[in-house]
């Protein structure tokens, strides 16, 4: 089991690294460590046996899935900002701080996964796709049948330029926030065509996403109410406390950074108090965000999040050195965060629902620890590799727009704007209340670009409000299988579409 892990270990963040260098993108894993983990069981060769478990299949994905998201997005990532702002001095430094960055941030979803901000009962549409898929290679039958028309639905639309997983996940996530997800999509692709305004270029999505986030936080501590046959003390046992140790060691990750960067040599005592303080706050705050678009769009916004600090920090007037340094702290957390969250959520559908607790807390226990295995694995990888990576100039394409914003530096009217535009964004987030998540999933759409899958979103939310229209109930539990092979097929299909891409 421990060699099959570090294995996929390994195979997540090769793929990882080159897709993310080659073609701007990192792929879901978990879903291809499924389909190697049961294929691994069925081989006939003594002791792969052993692999039957779907609970061990379970680990396996979530070790290949923590790889490719953790080495890839959440360390290699924040190295190229580092590299083309400060150079090799900044390298080692960014390794650690993201590093610590990831790891906390996967620890704070490992506290707040089935709270009542992020339940296990959330949508978490790519978690889903993998359970169905496991649970149908285990069980077969009729369940198995509408898995593989789905998977061959997906793959086959895919291929063809039709987004498919975002069917998927229209078929399983809220479809009110799926709604204004695809509205904000829309907007963005049209905006400049129809109405001749860039709104990226007037940072428009980034006024609403800062809006909508200060609102959804509000809307975070509001959300911890009582829970059924609980008080409110029980209910909020132990939630404080967890942010603030998520945030403590928030800081003392920043402030460890710092130190290892020389930041006291740039800066005096109190900016840098102030810098480790924000920088901090920046990190679990784009955990908490990416965590919340991730459980109801299946879609994190790490880069665009990260970048809005960015330019905040820039407004703040930090120098260029601290400003990689807090793109890069700030970008590490979301992707391990959202990422375990997909990979507990298959954990808690193939153990039962939470129907056993102890059997839930220890399967929750153990992917943590898989979690971490991939982690560390994809530190261990990105240490040895990065150089070669920038030596031969392959670094992510995000991390080039970090360092034009940090050159660019930031005026006056652009915080006013930001200021401007973040109104909206704070109505429409509490207008829609923290279940829809309105404003959060509209800034998501802005800050993408992406009209298919506007266009399709809204197709997919119209057929399942006609199914459910005619069908009620019966609808559901077959539309979530089709949607599990819609996301696994056309993920499979992307992940070789991205393959060739990068060769």
């Amino acid at each position: 089991m421990f060699a099959a892990a570090i294995a996929l270990a390994l195979l997540g963040i090769v793929i990882g690294l080159e897709l993310l260098t080659r073609v701007g993108v990192t792929p879901n894993t978990s879903i291809i460590g499924a389909i190697l983990a049961m294929g691994v069981a069925r081989a006939p060769i003594a002791g792969f046996g052993a692999f039957r478990s779907v609970a061990r299949q379970n680990l396996l994905q979530t070790v290949i899935s923590s790889a490719t998201f953790g080495g890839a997005n959440a360390v290699f990532l924040p190295i190229g900002v580092a590299w083309l702002v400060g150079g090799r001095s900044l390298v080692q430094p960014m390794l650690i701080g993201s590093a610590l960055g990831m790891l906390i941030g996967a620890v704070t979803l490992y506290w707040l996964f089935d709270s009542p901000i992020y339940p296990a009962a959330g949508s978490w549409p790519a978690g889903v796709a993998t359970a169905e898929c496991l649970i149908a290679g285990d069980e077969g039958g009729r369940r198995a049948r509408l898995l593989s028309i789905g998977a061959g639905a997906g793959g086959i639309g895919q291929a063809l330029g039709v987004p498919m997983d975002v069917v998927g996940i229209c078929w399983i996530g809220n479809a009110v926030a799926l709604a204004m997800f695809a509205i904000g999509l829309l907007v963005r692709a049209y905006a400049h065509p129809l109405w001749g305004i860039e709104i990226d270029r007037l940072y428009i999505p980034h006024g609403i996403m800062i809006g909508a986030g200060l609102v959804a936080l509000w809307q975070i501590a509001g959300a911890i109410g009582v829970r059924p046959g609980r008080s409110r003390a029980e209910t909020l046992a132990g939630f404080p406390s967890r942010i603030a140790a998520a945030l403590a060691l928030h800081i003392g990750a920043a402030s460890m950074m710092a130190a290892l960067a020389g930041l006291h040599a740039m800066m005096p005592a109190a900016p840098l108090v102030v810098f480790v303080l924000f920088a901090a706050a920046a990190a679990l705050v784009s955990e908490l965000i990416v965590g919340i678009s991730a459980m109801h769009a299946g879609w994190f916004p790490a880069f665009a999040t990260a970048l809005i600090f960015l330019v905040i920090g820039t407004i703040a007037r930090f120098p260029a050195v601290p400003l990689a340094l807090l793109v890069g702290f700030a970008a590490s957390g979301g992707p391990a965060f959202a990422d375990l969250g997909f990979d507990l959520k298959t954990g808690w559908i193939v153990r039962g629902r939470g129907i056993d607790p102890v059997a839930e807390r220890d399967g929750r226990r153990q992917q943590l620890i898989a979690a971490v295995l991939g982690f560390l694995v994809a530190v261990a990888f990105v240490s040895l590799v990065a150089d070669r990576y920038i030596a031969a100039n392959q670094l992510p394409p995000a991390d080039r727009v970090y360092a034009a914003t940090i050159a660019a530096g930031a005026s006056r009217s652009v915080l006013v704007r930001l200021i401007v535009w973040a109104v909206p964004g704070a109505l429409l987030q509490a207008a829609g209340g923290h279940a829809r998540q309105m404003g959060v999933l509209f800034a998501t759409g802005l800050l993408i670009y992406n009209p298919a899958a506007g266009w399709t979103a809204l197709a997919a939310l119209s057929a399942r409000t006609i199914a459910e229209r005619r069908f009620g109930e019966r609808a559901q539990a077959p539309m979530y299988v089709l949607a599990g092979g819609f996301l696994s097929g056309s993920a499979i299909v992307s992940f070789g579409a991205a393959t060739m891409k990068a060769r």
